[in-house]
């Protein structure tokens, strides 16, 4: 049996039409973007006050109410159920229409603001970028020629999201795939021309950056604390809109804020900070049962330090907790050259290296290396790993290039956007070189 709550009750044919107070106005309702649940709502609703709404698109329907779609796409799904193009006899309207209609009590008058404007059909003009409707049916790259613009839309649709408006969050995401799958850069308007999926508002901020540079609405979310602490809450493992919404009402801003209040957090949730405090004696301690060390320093995480006393200078190149050691290798043990780093279960990195003057027995079957071990925070696992593997001079080149030419700050714990006034999270290695705009070689290929 169907659920009760799945039910459509729904009146048979002579009885709408015994009630209908208006029989000019055929109302078809599009559930497209809209879900089950709301149209049932406005069908119910329109029929309470007398008007003829169907359950079922035919050619005697005068008015087709859409949301959360553009002109095209509605034109496109009103084409696929007719097979020619029917929008010449039917008013393709959104949704403020019905609602007006519904606090008048009858159908208002269609003005321009109601109407869902559609693109004209190319005429063969060579100028026209044609594209598929569906995403799955064109190739969306990761490099492309409208970042600045697809970056404004994804702004948008996520802070949408942040704000369970699902509908829009979606129709921005839609609008910038399009503009992904473009084989050239939108210089105007014009360039949009017969593109599918572009509502209103996304040509209204498309054209906005096209002729200012950047859009208002984009940077006021931007720069608003609501979307910058949502996006640090949910860039959380393990923490969805719902709970990032109640933390920031409470007054929460990072994962910071959760350890300080002592947030309570799901096992998923943990797995970010704090996790690695203690780790290193734990290490050094095993490593020297197993007869491992010949020799180890400890330096504690400097925020730690600050806690109880001074930290270290500021011209340290990271705060992280490290050991410098030596380790003593069995000669089967050497024939695997480490450059290791530990599991990111651990949350630890660490560097191998042999230098002039480091004991080396051919007798005994055993030498000693030099293996730097660190710990880091979690979230900071990508910078650290980049940060502490490679040639001084790579590291430092890497350095000057996101500072001078893409205005960026890089350490082992973070990369800063000065433009955008905001730390980017970085989970890999190649999620960062993706925001310095460089190619990530995988290690299995670097001595290719």
């Amino acid at each position: 049996m169907i659920p009760l709550k799945r039910r459509k009750v729904s009146l048979p044919v002579h009885q709408q039409n015994d009630s209908c107070k208006f029989p000019h106005v055929s109302i078809f309702i599009l559930e497209r973007k809209m879900g089950t649940s709301r149209r049932a709502f406005l069908t119910r609703l329109g029929r309470s006050k007398g008007f003829l709404i169907k359950e079922t698109y035919s050619s005697s329907i005068t008015h087709i109410v859409s949301e959360n779609n553009s002109g095209d796409e509605v034109q496109a799904w009103l084409d696929n159920q007719t097979g020619r193009d029917a929008s010449s006899s039917v008013h393709l309207l959104d949704i403020r229409w019905f609602t007006e209609s519904m606090e008048a009590g009858h159908p208002v008058i269609v003005q321009d603001r109601h109407i869902l404007k559609v693109n004209p059909k190319p005429n063969g003009d060579p100028t026209a970028m044609l594209m598929k409707s569906y995403a799955c049916q064109r190739r969306t790259p990761l490099k492309h020629h409208n970042s600045l613009l697809t970056e404004a839309l994804e702004i948008l649709a996520q802070n949408a999201e942040y704000n369970d408006n699902e509908g829009r969050s979606v129709a921005f995401r839609r609008a910038a795939s399009v503009l992904k799958a473009l084989p050239r850069r939108v210089r105007s308007m014009e360039d949009l021309r017969c593109l599918p999926c572009l509502g209103d508002h996304s040509q209204r901020v498309i054209k906005e950056i096209l002729e200012d540079g950047s859009s208002r609405e984009v940077e006021s979310t931007r720069q608003s604390e609501q979307y910058q602490a949502m996006k640090a809450l949910i860039g959380i493992f393990g923490v969805g809109v719902r709970t990032a919404d109640r933390w920031f009402r409470e007054g929460l801003r990072s994962p910071d804020d959760l350890i300080r209040t002592g947030q309570q957090l799901n096992r998923e949730q943990q797995a970010e900070e704090g996790k690695e405090e203690g780790l290193m004696p734990k290490i050094t301690n095993w490593l020297e049962e197993q007869g491992l060390l010949l020799y180890q320093k400890t330096t504690r995480n400097s925020y730690l330090e600050k806690m109880d006393g001074p930290a270290r200078t500021s011209s340290n190149m990271d705060r992280f907790e490290r050991c410098f050691s030596i380790f003593k290798l069995q000669k089967s043990a050497v024939s695997c050259k480490s450059n290791s780093s530990a599991s990111a279960e651990d949350v630890s990195t660490g560097r191998e290296s042999e230098r002039p003057g480091e004991h080396h027995s051919e007798a005994s079957g055993w030498r000693a290396v030099r293996v730097d071990l660190v710990v880091s925070p979690y979230s900071q696992f990508a910078f650290a790993t980049l940060g502490w593997t490679g040639s001084k001079l790579f590291e430092r080149e890497l350095r000057r290039w996101a500072g001078q030419e893409k205005h960026m700050t890089l350490s082992s714990h973070t990369l800063y956007d000065s433009k955008q006034n905001l730390y980017l999270r970085a989970k890999t290695e190649e999620e960062i070189f993706a925001y310095l705009g460089l190619e990530f070689i995988p290690p299995s290929e670097r001595n290719a």
